[in-house]
C-alpha cells in the first residue's frame, strides 16, 4: 500500500458519501481522507430518514471534542436504528433490540452501570493473569501452522485468537464456539452505511441464534457459577451497583457486545498489523532486532489502519463546529481513521513508524466510551504480532490479500502465507 501525498485533492472530498463510496476507497481510503481533512472537514452527507443533518468528521481535535462531551454528543441510536432495522409491526427487530441495549450504543445511566460490572473482569492483575494462557493458545496456532508449513493469516491465526479469548472469559465450552465468529461478523455487518435485505436477515438470524444460544448457557451458569474475577459472564449475573442489577436482556445482550467488540477489531488488529509488516520491511527488520519495541508497534498499527474506523453521536443539543451552526438530531460520523493520520496531531502521519512516540491515536476512541477491552486487545496484538515474528521472521503473503468490503471495520477476509 503507498502512502498518500501530502497535497490532497479537493475533489476527492466533494460530494463524498459513505453510502457511494468512490472506485478504490476500500483498498485505499486514506487519500480521501486526507482531502476531507483539508477541504470539508466538517462534511455534510444529505439527510438522515427524518431530515436531520448527518455529517462527517475527520480533524482528530473535533474527534476529541466530540467524544469527551457525552452531553452534547449522545451514543445512544434509538431513534436512529428504528429507522434503520425498520422496526416490523410484531415489535423491535432483533438487531434493533441488541444495538439500542448493548455497551456502546447507550448513555449514562445505564453505560456507567453495565461499564462497571464489565470493567471489573479487566482490571491489571486479571489482564496479567491471562498473558499465560493467550501465549499459549498462540503457540498452539503457531506450531499446527509449521506442520503445514503455510498459513491463512486471518482464519488460521488472526481470527482464531479472540474467539478463543473471549470465549474463556464467556465460559464458552471450547465445543460450542464454532457460531461465535460468524455471528458477530453477521451481527456488525448490520452497522455498515448501507444495509441491503440480505445483510439485515442475516444480522436479525445471528441475534436471534446467539440469544437462545446464551439462555441456555446462562442457565447452567446460574446454577454452576464461575469465578467472577476471571469469568465475565458469572461476574454479569452476579454484579451488581447502586444495588441494582442487569436485567435479563441488557444481560443476554452484553455478553454479545462484549464477543463483537473484542473480536473483530482484535482480528483486524493482527490481521493488519501482519500485513503491513510484508509492505514495510524496514518496521519488521526494526522489530526483530529491538523485540522491546512490539508495545509501540501495535499502537502504530492501530493508528496507521485503525481497525474500527468509524463512529456514531447524535447531537441532543443545538452546538457550533468549525463556525457553523447545527440543530440537535443531527447525526454525527466520527471518522476515525481520518483522525488517526491527521498531520496537526501526528508528524509524518503517513509513515508507518513502530517506535512513534508519543502516540496518542484514538482507536479505542476517548472519553466514557473509550474501549473497555483496550488492555486485553493490546496483549492479544503483542502476544500474537511478537511470537509470530520470532518464530517466522521471513514469512511473506503467498497469494493475493482478500480486504473486508466494509468500511466501518478495515480489515483483511484472507491473507495466505508461507512461513519461510
Amino acid at each position: 500500500m503507498s502512502a498518500p501525498s501530502r497535497t490532497s485533492d479537493p475533489a476527492l472530498a466533494a460530494g463524498f458519501d459513505l453510502r457511494r463510496l468512490p472506485e478504490g476507497f476500500i483498498a485505499n481510503p486514506y487519500p480521501v481522507y486526507a482531502a476531507l481533512r483539508a477541504h470539508a472537514p466538517v462534511h455534510r452527507m444529505g439527510q438522515g430518514p427524518s431530515g436531520e443533518a448527518q455529517i462527517l468528521l475527520s480533524r482528530y481535535a473535533d474527534l476529541e471534542r466530540v467524544y469527551k462531551d457525552a452531553a452534547t454528543f449522545s451514543s445512544d441510536k434509538t431513534v436512529e436504528f428504528g429507522a434503520k432495522f425498520r422496526m416490523p409491526e410484531a415489535g423491535p427487530s432483533p438487531l434493533y433490540r441488541h444495538h439500542t441495549t448493548s455497551l456502546v450504543f447507550n448513555d449514562p445511566p445505564r453505560h456507567t452501570r453495565v461499564r462497571r460490572i464489565i470493567a471489573g473482569a479487566f482490571t491489571p492483575r486479571a489482564i496479567a493473569a491471562m498473558e499465560a494462557g493467550i501465549v499459549a493458545l498462540v503457540d498452539g496456532l503457531l506450531d499446527a501452522a509449521e506442520a503445514r508449513g503455510r498459513i491463512d493469516l486471518i482464519e488460521d491465526f488472526a481470527a482464531a485468537i479472540p474467539v478463543e479469548v473471549i470465549g474463556n472469559l464467556l465460559g464458552v465450552p471450547r465445543d460450542e464456539r464454532g457460531p461465535l465468529r460468524d455471528w458477530s461478523l453477521a451481527i456488525l455487518g448490520a452497522l455498515e452505511p448501507v444495509l441491503s435485505p440480505e445483510i439485515e436477515a442475516a444480522g436479525n438470524r445471528a441475534v436471534t441464534d446467539f440469544l437462545a444460544y446464551l439462555e441456555h448457557l446462562v442457565e447452567d451458569r446460574r446454577r454452576r457459577p464461575g469465578d467472577p474475577d476471571k469469568d465475565i459472564l458469572t461476574r454479569l449475573i452476579q454484579g451488581e451497583v447502586g444495588g441494582e442489577r442487569l436485567s435479563s436482556e441488557e444481560l443476554l445482550q452484553n455478553c454479545i457486545f462484549i464477543l463483537n467488540a473484542g473480536h473483530e477489531t482484535t482480528t483486524n488488529l493482527i490481521g493488519n498489523g501482519l500485513h503491513l509488516l510484508t509492505e514495510y520491511p524496514e518496521a519488521r527488520a526494526r522489530l526483530l532486532a529491538e523485540p522491546d519495541l512490539m508495545r509501540k508497534g501495535v499502537e502504530e498499527v492501530l493508528r496507521f489502519e485503525s481497525s474500527n474506523q468509524l463512529g456514531n453521536r447524535v447531537a441532543t443539543t443545538g452546538f457550533a463546529i468549525d463556525g457553523r451552526d447545527f440543530p440537535a438530531g443531527t447525526q454525527i460520523t466520527l471518522c476515525i481513521g481520518a483522525a488517526n493520520r491527521d498531520p496537526a496531531q501526528f508528524s509524518d502521519p503517513d509513515t508507518f513508524d513502530v517506535a512513534r512516540d508519543p502516540n496518542r491515536h484514538l482507536a479505542f476512541a476517548s472519553g466514557i466510551h473509550q474501549c473497555v477491552g483496550m488492555a486485553v486487545a493490546r496483549l492479544e496484538g503483542r502476544i500474537a504480532l511478537g511470537r509470530f515474528l520470532a518464530r517466522f521472521p521471513d514469512y511473506r503473503l503467498d497469494g493475493p490479500p482478500e480486504r473486508s468490503q466494509r468500511v466501518r471495520f478495515r480489515g483483511f477476509l484472507r491473507l495466505p502465507a508461507r512461513l519461510g
